[in-house]
Formats: C-alpha cells, sequence, structure tokens
C-alpha cells in the first residue's frame, strides 16, 4: 500500500506547477432508443387482443373498466376531427386489468376506434410490450402502462401516450413531492371521474393531425 502512496505522489509532483491532469474524459450519453421497425411493431401489433376480448377477460377492476366502456363517448368536436384526419391508423395499448390509469384510458380509445372509420385497437399485457414500456417512459424515468402507441398505414411509430393523458401528467409530476400517495391517487382519479377521457382522446387525435401533416414516416 506504502509503494502505492509512494508512486501516486511522485505522478502528482511531475506535473508542470500550476497545471493539473487533464479530467477523465466525459461518458458519453447513451444513444436515444432507435423507434422499433415496423415490421415489428406489426407483429405486436397483430398479436394483441381486441378490446372486446381484453374486456371479457378483465378481473381486476372488472366493474370499472365496464363501466367506462359503457359510458365512453366522444364529443362530437373531436369525433369530426378524428374523421377528418382519414386514412388508416393502429392503436398499440401495453395495458392490465389491475392498472387504474389504463382503466381510466384505454375504454375511451375503445370507443374512439369503434367510431372512426379506419382506426382500429389492439391490447398487449407488460409482459410482452416490456421493450414498449422501456422505450417510453415517463417523466420521472419509469416504464408504466398504460403505454399506447400510434402506429399509421405503414406500421410506424407516429406518437406515443404513456401513462396519464398529458395535463394530468404534468400535475402529477409537479405536486408528486409534496403530496402523500393517497392525497396524489386520490386527486388523480378524481380528476380522471370529471375529465370522462376527453383528454385522453384529444391527445391521440392530434397526434394523428400532427402525423397527417407532416406525412409519411421515414426511419
Amino acid at each position: 500500500m506504502g509503494t502505492i502512496i509512494l508512486l501516486l505522489l511522485a505522478a502528482v509532483l511531475a506535473w508542470p506547477r500550476g497545471s493539473l491532469p487533464p479530467p477523465p474524459a466525459p461518458v458519453a450519453d447513451a444513444p436515444a432508443t432507435a423507434p422499433m421497425a415496423a415490421d415489428s411493431l406489426r407483429a405486436l401489433y397483430e398479436g394483441g387482443r381486441p378490446f372486446a376480448e381484453f374486456l371479457a377477460a378483465a378481473r381486476s377492476r372488472r366493474d370499472q373498466w365496464h363501466l367506462h366502456y359503457r359510458v365512453a363517448q366522444i364529443p362530437d368536436s373531436l369525433l369530426a376531427r378524428a374523421h377528418a384526419v382519414e386514412g388508416t391508423w393502429h392503436l398499440l395499448a401495453v395495458a392490465e386489468d389491475w392498472c387504474g390509469d389504463s382503466a381510466n384510458t384505454i375504454p375511451y380509445l375503445a370507443r374512439l376506434a369503434e367510431l372512426v372509420d379506419g382506426l382500429d385497437m389492439r391490447v398487449i399485457d407488460s409482459h410482452t410490450g416490456r421493450g414498449l414500456m422501456e422505450a417510453h417512459r415517463t417523466p420521472d424515468g419509469r416504464p408504466a402502462t398504460p403505454t399506447v402507441l400510434l402506429l399509421d398505414a405503414a406500421w410506424n411509430e407516429v406518437g406515443s401516450l404513456v401513462e396519464r393523458p398529458a395535463p394530468l401528467m404534468a400535475w402529477f409530476q409537479a405536486h408528486r413531492a409534496d403530496m402523500s400517495s393517497e392525497k396524489l391517487h386520490e386527486y388523480i382519479f378524481d380528476w380522471y371521474d370529471q375529465d370522462r377521457g376527453v383528454s385522453t382522446v384529444a391527445e391521440i387525435i392530434g397526434m394523428m393531425e400532427a402525423a397527417r401533416a407532416q406525412g409519411p414516416v421515414r426511419f
């Protein structure tokens, strides 16, 4: 040990006076996750379940899932925007029946898909969709359900919604440090009850409009 210390001291003394050894090279940031290939997204979608099948199999939060699907209505203004986009679109949803955020968003998207020609949806579980969740984390770095990808006619990803619609996610990020978990979730589910899926649906339609305006995606 004494020999190592003497060698380190000698190395420091050898540097010219007034200078310091160069700092270590910075660690490069991890590269951004590359978009999943369209054929892989298509395979995940085609292996998923139609919402009706997912709903029939739901056990956790079963009443909540059925209630939200039963009462789901799309405001005329949003429906008109969705119809105006035209084209073919796919919603690939990673969801679990026990997830409260899923139960408060996915039924409304299912209703939207039923009402808009050219839009359809399939649901996969979090095991099958783990790669998608890892690639589309929440602002605080968590893989979460639901993770919903909007795919275009060529099966390219053109948008995503993770865990909660943007207004609610922004509120959560702003208040998560100064509220108890109980109070946070009380507010979240009160918000969902008042919003009735409108923000979720509007966010997805906005993605469709943006993707249509930008043209085909090429990776």
